[in-house]
C-alpha cells in the first residue's frame, strides 16, 4: 500500500512539473522601431504580413504616417535585432539596419524612396 501511494505522489509531482514547464513563456516585450522608408498602406501590410511569420513575434502595427513600427515579441524566442533584420529583409530600413538591397529592388515603385522613382513623401501631405 505504501508503494502505491509513493508511486502516486511521484507521478503527480512529475505531471505538475511538466505542466509548469509547458506554460512558462518568455517575457513579452514591446518595442518601437523607426521605419522611415515605409510610405503607404501597401508597405504597412507587407511588413505586418512579413513579421507575422517571424518566430516569437506576437503582433506588429505599422504607422507609416509617423514612420514607426510597434512590435510585440517574446524575448525567449527572438530579440530586437532579429526583428529589425526581418523588417530590413522585407525591403525597408529599420532604425540603424538598412534595407536588404535585393528586397528593396523588388518593391513596387510607389513603395520606393522618391530618389529611386517612388512617390513623394505622403507623410508631409
Amino acid at each position: 500500500m505504501r508503494i502505491v501511494r509513493l508511486v502516486m505522489v511521484l507521478m503527480l509531482g512529475c505531471f505538475g512539473m511538466t505542466a509548469m514547464a509547458q506554460t512558462k513563456k518568455g517575457t513579452l516585450v514591446t518595442a518601437k522601431i523607426a521605419t522611415p522608408t515605409v510610405r503607404c498602406e501597401q508597405c504597412k501590410n507587407r511588413i505586418e504580413r512579413y513579421l507575422s511569420g517571424e518566430e516569437g513575434v506576437q503582433s506588429s502595427k505599422v504607422d507609416f504616417k509617423k514612420g514607426e513600427t510597434t512590435v510585440k515579441f517574446y524575448s525567449d524566442r527572438t530579440n530586437i535585432e532579429n526583428v529589425k533584420t526581418a523588417i530590413a529583409n522585407a525591403g525597408y530600413d529599420a532604425d540603424n539596419v538598412t534595407a536588404n538591397e535585393e528586397s528593396y529592388k523588388k518593391l513596387p515603385t510607389c513603395c520606393k524612396k522618391p530618389e529611386d522613382g517612388g512617390t513623394p513623401d505622403k507623410k508631409k501631405n
